[in-house]
């Protein structure tokens, strides 16, 4: 992804509707292609990536520039996909009976994979959430290790 200018980021932290637009238009690329790749499910990924977006206007003037605008959105994005992870694996639990008997409908997770042709998506699906995020980061991304770090907020 480009560097998105300075300039640019303050504007949209005062509000200017071009600023904002055009920051949403140069990351959406990079804010989907993280969530595609963590969820591995098209539905999912777009909720996902439109939680993104929303939280990356809403937060804007959080921004401080005390690491680089990429960064700051990679870490955004990261975290509204494991969310929407998390949300999908609660949806795939029903109540069956009073009892409060709980079945697990992740084993028809097969049938959510939209891109049969990518090999790396039924592995990262075994991987635990928190793992999975940092995967992607490092190998499908291709991020350096001082940025994942960063993103997911470990010393």
């Amino acid at each position: 992804m480009t560097p998105i200018p300075s300039d640019r980021i303050d504007r949209a932290k005062r509000g200017d509707r071009a600023a904002i637009e055009g920051i949403l238009r140069d990351v959406h690329p990079l804010v989907h292609n993280v969530c595609r790749r963590t969820l591995s499910n098209e539905a999912d990924a777009e909720d996902a990536a439109q939680n993104a977006l929303v939280n990356i206007v809403r937060n804007l003037d959080r921004f401080d520039g005390r690491s680089s605008f990429t960064t700051w959105v990679y870490r955004i994005a990261s975290n509204a996909a494991i969310d929407e992870g998390r949300r999908r694996q609660r949806r795939r639990m029903r109540v069956v009976d009073d009892q409060h008997d709980v079945v697990d409908e992740s084993h028809t997770a097969s049938l959510d994979r939209v891109d049969d042709a990518d090999q790396l998506a039924p592995l990262l699906r075994q991987l635990p959430e928190d793992y999975r995020v940092a995967v992607v980061l490092r190998d499908v991304m291709d991020l350096e290790y001082d940025e994942i770090a960063e993103i997911l907020g470990i010393p």
